[in-house]
């Protein structure tokens, strides 16, 4: 299908892909804070046609039904099926297995097409890599989907479902709260307790760490300022209790690892329970997506299995590559039409 726009519509970021062909042509990834009302939607459709041109053709799938903007996942799915028509003219929804439905029919399709971009970009995968562990890191949550035989070889489907089966990790390395998860980190020689408040979040970890690329943080920082490695060790400082002034940037330095190094660990234990749910041979490789890839490879190192970074598997320049492994659910439904 020549000349279509893949969709990714979720309650942070709106991402899309142009594909032109069998090449996806460009990629963009708006930020989008979908609490606050569906007119942060209608804002980021029209900055990203603009950005895009136009299509013949707009398929799309969403996670933003979870927003607090509506009642339920149903009635989330119908409104932002709704705005989409109504932004792009006919659009198809991805419905997982059931592959794609019309807009008009997504009140019907609910249960299918909500929160399904995980099963799109890991249907993309396993047409490259039959046999394999697919890990996708984003800003807010890291999903583990085993591949077998060309297969999604998910145990669940609903947020529910994988939650329970290891394969959604709630980890992201942008908008993750420091607060959620530890309860004390080792800091002066002692175990130190986490302040209950959005201090700090992932972004000022891996920002720090220098693993965080610009354009992956579009989101406010957590107490509005800068985003500079010297704000988020302040940041970071004030999640236990002290000012910057009143420690070392060297022992921040080693705090902001500490967190990664947990949040590494979360994904190693769902990944580790997703493996022991299916026979996969040691040499299947993990396949890394989004733009937390970096912490993917090294855990494909602490599961001793070969990486596969999906850029490398998408059809489109090489300078295109990293921005749309990044926001690959877009890619993945504007190919898989």
């Amino acid at each position: 299908m020549p000349n279509t726009i893949g969709w990714d519509i979720g309650g942070a970021h709106l991402k899309a892909a142009r594909r032109e062909g069998g090449e996806i042509t460009a990629v963009v990834q708006i930020a989008c804070p979908l609490w606050l009302g569906l007119d942060q939607l209608h804002q980021a459709f029209a900055e990203a046609r603009a950005a895009l041109g136009p299509a013949a053709h707009h398929v799309a799938t969403m996670t933003g039904e979870l927003s607090d903007a509506f009642s339920d996942r149903h009635a989330g799915v119908a409104a932002i099926a709704a705005a989409a028509a109504r932004e792009l003219g006919p659009v198809r929804l991805y419905a997982g297995p059931h592959g794609f439905v019309p807009a008009e029919q997504a009140a019907a399709h609910s249960d299918s097409i909500a929160s399904a971009n995980w099963h799109a970009s890991a249907a993309f995968a396993a047409r490259q890599i039959p046999d394999g562990l697919f890990i996708d890191m984003g800003s807010t949550t890291t999903d583990i989907i085993p591949l077998q035989a060309g297969k999604v070889a998910a145990r669940g489907y609903s947020d529910a479902a994988r939650m329970a089966q290891g394969e959604l990790v709630y980890a992201g390395i942008v908008r993750s709260f420091l607060m959620a998860g530890l309860r004390h980190v080792p800091f002066g020689g002692r175990w130190v307790p986490i302040m209950n408040e959005a201090f700090a979040t992932a972004s000022d970890v891996y920002r720090i760490l220098g693993d965080l690329s610009e354009d992956a943080d579009l989101m406010p920082t957590a107490d509005q300022q800068p985003k500079t490695v010297a704000a988020s060790r302040a940041r970071l400082a004030r999640q236990i209790g002290y000012d910057a002034s009143d420690v070392s940037a060297a022992a921040l330095d080693q705090l902001a690892g500490y967190f990664a190094e947990a949040q590494l660990r979360e994904i190693f234990d769902g990944a580790c329970l997703a493996l022991s749910a299916v026979a996969l041979g040691n040499d299947a490789p993990v396949v890394g997506a989004g733009a937390g890839r970096f912490v993917v490879q090294r855990l494909a190192v602490r599961l001793g299995r070969p990486y596969v970074d999906c850029a490398d598997l998408l059809p489109a320049a090489s300078d295109l590559r990293r921005k749309g492994a990044d926001c690959l659910p877009a890619c993945a439904v504007a190919l898989l039409a």
